[in-house]
């Protein structure tokens, strides 16, 4: 457990040399990296793996303010100074690789290397490579599109969801997803793995109407474990690691992932798509 400013997160680590730091994304903890961390360690590298912010081991905070992408970027950097880390391999998946790009973009001089799993656009269904471009007229309709530079988050995903279920507007109201997905989080977790691997549906949300319906409507049903690449052990792994005794405060860390959007959007400029400048280091 490192505390990393008045917030504790919790880290796996595994052999010894230049640090590889691992991030997850949602649904994800530590534990998705078990398979990466013996080749790194046994490559020569000090790999360390986090429970995220409002994850498994890791503090869970139920104030949104704790998880914008700069309070999220101070505990990486306090992660690196605890293991006196000049500078680190990042290893980034889905809001980890958020918030990887983030550590590229903003502390460069502390990045050797970056990893990450979906491409740079470092907001949360951010600008879309376009911070540069001209903009709308502000009279101009909400882009039915997740990413823009020229709306908010939140104002795009309800337009979007004005057409169909989007989880992305779903989770940003405080309550009704964590009353819908706490009683039922292995049934969700189940759901959301299957979904999102290459023989799920994830985009089956697409066909599923927003009023009245929540996100378990519009997750297909999942097979039965254990699947060719999770077991039942390893997925039971995960159900404990998002077991908290206050319901609301079981999937706090992804939901608020959601839910600061906006608050990174703004943080990230209303113009700036910054280049990751590639360094030389000894």
């Amino acid at each position: 457990m490192i505390d990393v400013g008045g917030t504790r997160i919790r880290v796996v680590e595994h052999g010894e040399g230049p640090l590889v730091l691992m991030i997850h994304g949602f649904p994800g903890l530590a534990y998705s990296w078990r398979h990466q961390m013996g080749p790194l360690a046994d490559a020569g590298y000090k790999a360390v793996a986090i429970d995220s912010l409002g994850y498994g081991g890791s503090d869970r905070p139920l104030e949104q303010r704790h998880y914008t992408s700069d309070r999220i970027q101070d505990h990486l950097i306090a992660i690196l100074d605890f293991y006196a880390a000049e500078t680190a391999f990042i290893l980034g998946q889905d809001f980890g690789a958020q918030y990887a790009w983030n550590m590229a973009v903003r502390s460069p001089e502390r990045v050797r290397g970056l990893v990450a799993t979906i491409p740079y656009d470092y907001d949360l269904a951010g600008r879309a490579m376009l911070g540069s471009e001209p903009r709308l007229p502000s009279s101009a309709p909400v882009p039915l599109a997740a990413s823009s530079p020229d709306r908010k988050p939140s104002e795009r995903f309800a337009a979007l969801a004005a057409e169909h279920f989007v989880h992305l507007h779903f989770f940003q109201a405080v309550g009704p997803a964590e009353e819908e997905l706490a009683e039922r989080s292995s049934e969700f977790l189940q759901r959301l793995f299957y979904a999102l691997s290459a023989d799920g549906d994830l985009w089956k949300w697409k066909v599923v109407g927003s009023q009245g319906s929540g996100y378990l409507d519009a997750l297909p049903p999942a097979p039965p474990l254990p699947w060719p690449w999770l077991s039942e052990a390893e997925f039971k792994a995960f159900v404990a690691g998002y077991h908290h005794d206050d319901p609301m405060r079981r999937f706090i860390g992804g939901l608020n992932s959601y839910r600061t959007a906006d608050a990174n959007w703004k943080l990230g400029g209303n113009s700036l798509t910054p280049d990751v400048e590639v360094q030389k280091f000894d």
